[in-house]
């Protein structure tokens, strides 16, 4: 059905015209829309809205309209009116215009219906006055659904969603969805990017309008992040989809989880989709265009993650109004004689009959959707209409009855059913010419071939009806046929050519065959004819047509005019059946058939159950699935736990279970874990569809079998024993109440010291006694326990007892600045202790009032000089050294201070133009503390000799000229009345060649006088 929208005065049209003559029946040609949505009238929009219903005739125009069953009296309505059999409404009103159209035409012959017309009005109401919605408050990695509550509506919604603020909308992606049929939002997990605020936005198709929600906050929780879990499907489609014939049908599928799940879709029965259907919007909708009755099925809705995977699935049931199979024709009969008519119509469900005489019910009987009416009489002609009706729609057909009483009436007046000039047939067959005129008494009939009159022979028979049949024909019986019908008003004829064709043969025929999924084949259908045939081929695959034009992805038809060979490309399972070529020419239909026989990977066996599980068995059973054309040679069975990354292959005994066997025990399980089970098939084809999986079963429980690892420890404080391992996985646990047993003792003794933990996840034990001397070594080991009891313990390993930091402080500590941000310090190793130093830590700090510019290094090993970088130009640093050891570092040295350097000269730039170098930098500003800068030094020395010339200079740019081939080194000092500052980085110019001095080094090179080594310019 069509939406119009319209943009001035609204006037509704419903176009009739009306006839009427002797000889010819109200007839409808074009019918009025089935729905019109119109814009509400008080938009104060409009134009004209036609939905059209013509009835051929001639001179007279009689119609009527009636509203709601209710007919309208259009003398007395100043708003509806008729110009030319049109029905027009002015200045609609929503409550006195809505509502079910119908026509009614008649002339002198009857009166017919027109179909019904349907009149909506579409609006969208405002959502309810709300300052702000309440907030959802969710954790990041949780999933959420923010609703939208469309407000009162008539016509198709189309929904959107604004993040904060307009023109700012939603982008779905596979963790964001919309609804378009609930208009919710959905999110598959949350992020903190998704903080803030949201607003639904409602669209009408027809009207146009908009309106936006209240704005809803999403809030992130500050108590933790959500963890990972399987998909939770939130939005899915309905168990029971009705879908009409030709139409699109739309599934939304969408699920909350973490990780963001992946969704896929199938059918049931394992036929693939075709092209026309599509995915959109990261696969949570599946489209479905021109909806057909193989479209029909159950579809499923697959969402999955590493976590596990949740399916939804739902029936689509095809429905389709009612079309005409059979219909009924004017007919004449004389009084006394019975009518018997029979319309048929196909639709889904099936169409209910009904039938009307001049629009009304008449005297009929009905039985199985035939009229039938006995005794014909004067007042039985009319207008009949066969009226068949589904909840999808309502068709009419019609035809008319005329009662013939005695008058008399010529042959001529009537038509002869035998209207053909050419007639052919096949040699050998036989052929049958009709003749039935029409008369009034009847009329009587004989046949000529040529200009001789045709007498009954064993080949020839005349029937008393006027029917000619010729038996076995040949092609001396081709000429012309000529019937003659006469009674005493009258006579009448027509004429028919007979030509006489060879029999056509098939010369290619499809064979059986067997061939695998995927693959492409031709199946040869060749016949030779006779060239004054016409021929064409059709094939039917299971007793039903193929359509070349809806089935091209797989279908094509190739060859000439003598051949209709079949291509069938990327056959499917659902491909395999009974073929049939037919022929047809116009004498004769021939076909042959091949079977197809599509080889292709098993079904999903089906049914897994677990006949008996044990701690470390499961015994499995299964039923099988389909085959698909060959044998199933083996099964596989795969497992799953709440611990494994997806489904994982396990072992069975027997180790290989064949294609005949049902059952098989799964062995080398963890006890007490969860698992679930699921089988798949394989045969010379490949692997198929993995089973549906098993009811989630735990195996029993066990002792302990698997010791922690790693085991080991040292370090922490005086008189302590810290022993570490790595815990055990909580699938090896093997049961509830699961903990650790720690046993320790001195190298060299017998006795073990026991300690019990019963938490599974800690994997540190510490051990405090003041009788445990520093940095002794003990024997330990790491065992396991649960109800069941005590499991395997690990190998034992040594671990050291906590040390005692270095009790002496390093001596002759002293500093030495190097640039302005780098100290350099230098001190003396400490001498053997009975303490061990793994080696030493240099403290720093601007201020003792200022905490927060201490700074920290430590260096492994026996170092004795560290250089601190990082540090501020011109500042006096304390610092401090103390040696340390895995039980923290000792006392520390009495503090020195040291002072950086000034800054040199920054953002030193230079160009080169020939051999003219200029320089050029930032001036320096005194502090408060130094003397004023009187002006600067540029040094310049050359490579290999060590002379140094000095330029000296008040300003911040200085030229020098370089001689060619040859390496220079740079540098810019400050001079103040103190004397010479610190010098810059050194600036490092490397030999032009001649070639080089170009404008190339016209290009400005900023040098940074950071670097401790220099800058090289490769400019």
């Amino acid at each position: 059905m069509g939406f119009m929208a319209v943009r001035t005065e609204i006037n509704v049209f419903f176009f009739t015209l009306a006839a009427e003559a002797f000889y010819i029946a109200p007839l409808i040609i074009q019918n009025p829309t089935p729905v019109t949505h119109l814009l509400s009238p008080q938009h104060d929009v409009g134009g004209p809205i036609k939905s059209i219903s013509v009835i051929n005739a001639a001179s007279a125009r009689l119609q009527r309209w009636s509203l709601n069953e209710t007919l309208i009296d259009l003398g007395n309505d100043y708003r509806r009116h008729m110009s030319g059999g049109s029905l027009i409404i002015s200045n609609l009103d929503k409550d006195q215009d809505s509502g079910v159209y119908q026509c009614t035409a008649f002339n002198t012959h009857g009166s017919i219906l027109s179909r019904r017309a349907s009149l909506q009005f579409a609006y969208l109401d405002n959502f309810k006055t709300q300052t702000v919605r309440s907030a959802v408050n969710v954790r990041e990695g949780q999933g959420v659904v923010l609703l939208c509550g469309p407000p009162p509506h008539s016509g198709e919604l189309t929904f959107a969603w604004i993040f904060n603020e307009y023109p700012f909308f939603v982008q779905q992606d596979s963790r964001r969805f919309i609804s378009q049929e609930t208009g919710s939002l959905y999110f598959a997990k949350v992020e903190p990017s998704d903080v803030g605020n949201y607003t639904c936005v409602v669209n009408n198709t027809v009207t146009r309008e908009k309106v936006l929600s209240s704005p809803t906050p999403l809030v992130l929780r500050s108590d933790g992040v959500m963890g990972e879990y399987e998909p939770k499907i939130e939005v899915h489609f309905p168990d029971s989809v009705p879908a009409a014939k030709e139409s699109v049908v739309k599934l939304e599928c969408f699920a909350l989880g973490n990780p963001v799940p992946e969704i896929s879709w199938r059918r049931t029965s394992g036929v693939p989709f075709p092209s026309k259907v599509k995915m959109k919007n990261s696969n949570a909708v599946l489209e479905i265009p021109n909806f057909q009755q193989e479209d029909a099925g159950t579809y499923e809705c697959m969402a999955e993650n590493r976590r596990g995977k949740n399916a939804a699935r739902g029936r689509i049931s095809f429905h389709a109004k009612p079309h005409w199979l059979q219909t009924m024709a004017d007919t004449s009969l004389s009084i006394e004689e019975n009518l018997f008519w029979e319309c048929k119509a196909n639709g889904k469900p099936k169409p209910s009959y009904s039938w009307l005489k001049n629009g009304e019910l008449g005297r009929v009987q009905i039985e199985n959707g035939a009229l039938s009416i006995t005794a014909l009489n004067l007042s039985d002609s009319g207008m009949y209409q066969c009226v068949a009706e589904n909840k999808h729609g309502i068709i009419y057909s019609a035809a008319q009855l005329m009662v013939l009483g005695k008058i008399a009436f010529p042959p001529s007046a009537f038509i002869l059913l035998i209207c053909l000039p050419l007639v052919k047939a096949r040699s050998g067959s036989e052929v049958t010419l009709e003749c039935k005129p029409q008369a009034s008494p009847s009329a009587i009939s004989l046949w000529k071939k040529g200009n001789e009159i045709l007498q009954r022979t064993e080949r020839i028979t005349l029937l008393p009806n006027g029917t000619l049949k010729i038996a076995n024909v040949t092609r001396r019986d081709a000429a012309s046929y000529t019937c003659i019908a006469k009674n005493q008003f009258g006579t009448a004829s027509t004429t028919s050519r007979l030509l006489i064709t060879e029999p056509t043969r098939i010369t290619m025929r499809p064979t059986n065959m067997e061939i695998i999924v995927g693959e492409s084949i031709v199946l040869p259908c060749q016949i030779a004819c006779d060239p004054a045939l016409d021929v064409s081929f059709s094939w039917a695959f299971n007793g039903q047509l193929i359509d070349f034009q809806r089935d091209s992805d797989h279908f094509e038809r190739v060859g000439g005019s003598i051949s209709g060979d079949l291509m069938i490309r990327n056959i499917q399972l659902n491909h395999g059946g009974k073929y049939v070529c037919v022929i047809d020419t116009d004498v004769e239909s021939l076909s042959t058939s091949a079977i197809l026989v599509v080889k292709g990977p098993p079904g999903p066996p089906d049914k897994v159950a677990v006949e008996e599980i044990t701690d470390s068995t499961a015994q499995l059973s299964w039923t099988p699935g389909r085959d698909n054309g060959s044998p199933i040679t083996g099964y596989i069975i795969q497992a799953r736990t709440p611990f494994t990354v997806g489904w994982q292959a396990v072992d069975t005994v027997p180790e290989v279970v064949n294609g005949n066997m049902l059952t098989a025990t799964v062995v080398g399980l963890n006890a007490w874990v969860e698992y679930e089970f699921r089988v798949v098939a394989r045969n010379a084809v490949g692997l198929g569809e993995p089973s549906p999986s098993s009811a989630k079963t735990r195996t029993e429980d066990a002792i302990p079998d698997t010791a922690p690892t790693d085991v080991g420890g040292g370090g922490g404080t005086k008189a302590e024993l810290v022993i570490t391992w790595e815990p055990v996985p909580e699938e090896l646990q093997n049961g509830e109440g699961f903990g650790y047993i720690i046993a320790f003792r001195p190298v060299g003794t017998v006795t073990w010291t026991r300690a019990v933990i019963s938490t599974p996840g800690v994997s540190r034990y510490s051990f405090r006694n003041d009788t445990i001397p520093p940095f002794s070594p003990f024997d330990v080991k790491v065992g396991a326990y649960n109800n069941r009891g005590e499991g395997p313990f690990s190998s034992i390993g040594t671990v050291y007892s906590a040390e005692e930091v270095p009790s002496v402080a390093p001596k002759r500590v002293r500093a030495r600045s190097v640039s302005a941000a780098q100290i350099e310090v230098i001190w003396e190793a400490l001498p053997s202790l009975a303490e061990r130093v793994l080696g030493y830590e240099v403290v720093y700090w601007e201020d003792d009032t200022k905490p927060d510019t201490v700074g920290k290094v430590r260096l492994t090993g026996n170092y004795t000089l560290v250089n601190i970088t990082g540090l501020k130009a011109n500042t006096v640093y304390y610092l401090s050294v103390a040696a340390f050891n895995t039980a923290g570092p000792g006392p520390q040295s009495a503090p020195i201070n040291n002072t950086t350097k000034k800054p040199p000269p920054l953002n030193i730039q230079w160009t080169m133009i020939g051999s003219t170098l200029t320089l050029h930098w930032d001036p320096v500003v005194a502090m408060e503390t130094e003397s004023k800068v009187t002006g600067y030094l540029v040094l310049l020395k050359r490579h290999r000799y060590n002379d140094i010339q000095t330029i000296a200079t008040n300003k911040t740019t200085a030229e020098l000229s370089l001689a060619a081939n040859d390496n220079y080194l740079i540098q810019i000092k400050v001079v103040s009345e103190g004397g010479e500052g610190v010098g810059s980085e050194p600036i490092h110019i490397h030999k032009l060649s001649e070639s080089l001095k170009s404008d190339l080094f016209r290009n400005v090179c900023a040098v940074s006088s950071i670097s401790a080594i220099g800058v090289i310019i490769p400019c």
